[in-house]
């Protein structure tokens, strides 16, 4: 079997080895979102950058924590993943943004993912298409937990991933080109009840369950698709500090349950 490609003992995309991060890390596409998270760090330094990837490491509220940018999509975000968990991660928890399918979700509010459709491409070279991408629970229950407790308003269920930010998410290519596999796209997730589409989340759920490391997501919804409405950056805020905290409470929960530091 061929070797990991690796420079000595760093992951050869992130520029990361075992012992570099922590066991938590937030998984921002935007590497500018990185330094945003760790403002509300009490300690934060950056480790590696290199190409979409940033990752900085530091102390929030006691716990050791990490954020790394995945880039845009499937192909960056497998690598992250993988070289993350060969790093020493073994739970993350994607911050990131989002358009709502519903209109009952507001420019704003915040979507936290049970499960994720898997209209992406890297998970396929990982499993068959029937092999689930869920969230694991006790991230979802920790989201949750931070959100309420710092009265964000927040949607709890599943997301809709795709490559495509245009045509994949029914948005018009260049001079308005449309495939008709694409038309219906969204009135058929709505009608499956699936809350939004992003672009990330079912690659980090289903790595995250064949690896036995655990995964959430929690998203801004910055567009709705059904009123037409587009505002970007806003809740990310509220995004970065419910993440942030469902740390805290993960890292209480494992050390009450003796799951490891």
């Amino acid at each position: 079997m061929a070797q990991r490609p690796q420079i000595g003992h760093k992951a050869y995309h992130l520029l990361i080895g075992p012992g570099d991060v922590p066991r938590y890390v937030l998984l921002p596409g935007d590497p500018g979102r990185v330094p945003l998270i760790a403002k509300h760090w009490q300690e934060a330094r950056e480790v590696a950058r290199n190409r979409e990837f940033t990752t900085w490491v530091g102390i929030y509220k006691g716990v050791r924590i990490a954020a790394t940018s995945t880039g845009i999509g499937s192909g960056s975000t497998a690598i992250a993943v993988e070289e993350l968990l060969y790093a020493g991660a073994d739970t993350l928890i994607r911050v990131g943004t989002t358009g709502a399918l519903k209109r009952e979700i507001k420019l704003g509010d915040l979507i936290i993912g049970t499960a994720a459709v898997r209209w992406e491409g890297a998970s396929r070279w990982y499993a068959p298409p029937e092999y689930p991408a869920v969230a694991h629970w006790q991230v979802v229950k920790a989201l949750v937990d931070a959100a309420e407790g710092l009265g964000v308003r927040h949607h709890v269920g599943i997301v809709a991933s795709t490559d495509s930010f245009y045509v994949g998410q029914e948005r018009p290519g260049f001079r308005g080109f449309m495939p008709p596999w694409a038309r219906g796209l969204i009135e058929t997730l709505r009608s499956l009840r699936v809350l939004s589409f992003e672009m990330e989340s079912a690659t980090i759920f289903t790595l995250a369950s064949i690896y036995g490391a655990r995964a959430g997501g929690v998203y801004a919804a910055i567009a709705n698709r059904e009123t037409d409405e587009f505002q970007p950056e806003v809740g990310v805020e509220d995004a970065i500090k419910v993440a942030n905290e469902a740390v805290k409470i993960l890292a209480e929960h494992d050390n009450k349950s003796g799951a490891g530091t």
